[in-house]
């Protein structure tokens, strides 16, 4: 099983967006039968059987054995992956191009950046299993507070120079014998806004307070 699967194949990911097919993909994390997830479904073990196939069909499942029990084969699948991910080749038509636009401050063309990655690591990673090969790739997250707006642009102005640095120090403009090309890709927006935890009253605070300081 991989850790994470792209889906480059239109019906394949029209498969995978149902619900019921969502569902099933979540509990073959684990291998089962159609018997076994029926209960955890909740569904008719023939429903199951026919999501499956289907599931099957385009890849998204695979067999792990077969048990004889009686006059009956049960079949044992698992999910292919644990995560999946849809690729933009899936939307060929329509997928957004890097190229038709460059702007480092279009939040749009970040997200065309972003689609490329996908694309272009589900093919690199199905590439590198069938040559039983490991990918050199690298990559960092983290957070980071600015002030003020004005912090943000000296951020971004000085890590482009940074990066520029960098690139010119250890490029090889000469392309010399064995070497390969790497992509680089740089990104910086906002994080999402945390929701779910309660904002703290005012009042509580004060109570919090009070009760720190040992006053009743």
């Amino acid at each position: 099983m991989q850790d994470i699967a792209v889906i480059e194949d239109p019906a394949a990911a029209e498969a995978s967006l149902d619900p019921i097919r969502t569902a099933i993909l979540r509990e073959l994390v684990q291998p089962g039968s159609a018997t076994q997830l029926a209960v955890r479904v909740g569904l008719p073990r023939q429903k199951v059987n026919y999501h499956l196939k289907a599931l099957e069909r385009h890849g998204l499942v695979e067999l792990v054995e077969e048990r004889r029990k009686g006059n009956v084969t049960e079949r044992v699948l698992q999910a292919s992956a644990a995560s999946y991910l849809i690729s933009p080749t899936a939307l060929a038509a329509v997928s957004p191009d890097p190229h038709r636009f460059s702007d480092r401050f279009s939040a749009f063309w970040l997200l065309a950046l972003a689609g490329r990655m996908v694309q272009e690591m589900g093919k690199l990673i199905t590439g590198a299993a069938a040559a039983r090969q490991k990918l050199a790739t690298f990559a960092i997250d983290g957070d980071i507070t600015f002030r003020s707006a004005a912090d943000r642009a000296a951020f971004a102005e000085e890590l482009g120079v940074e990066v520029t640095r960098l690139v010119d120090k250890y490029h090889d403009g000469g392309a010399s014998a064995g070497g390969r090309r790497h992509r680089l890709v740089v990104a910086l927006h906002p994080a999402l806004k945390e929701t779910g935890a309660p904002k703290e009253t005012k009042a509580a605070k004060e109570t919090d307070t009070r009760k720190e300081h040992g006053n009743d």
